[in-house]
């Protein structure tokens, strides 16, 4: 692990305190887990980002899945 020194606002570390003490753990590590967090939803926007070109560049054709349409399950049967 890495010490790492960071410039954050008062109000910011006030709110991150208030937290980690109400979630029993410190402020370090409720900034590991809401920086984990944002890593994670950063990689899931760039893949669902290229999912999106994909199918821009290459659009599934009309017809595609109809086959699959019966076999949903829509849960209002």
């Amino acid at each position: 692990m890495k010490t790492v020194q960071m410039t954050l606002d008062d109000d910011l570390v006030r709110e991150e305190d208030l937290i980690a003490k109400e979630l029993k753990t410190t402020r370090s590590a409720l900034t590991r887990r809401a920086l984990r967090a944002v890593i994670r939803d950063i990689k899931l926007q760039r893949l669902e980002k290229g999912h999106r070109l994909g199918y821009e560049r290459q659009p599934v054709p009309k017809g595609e899945f109809d086959l699959w349409h019966d076999e949903q399950a829509w849960g209002d049967k």
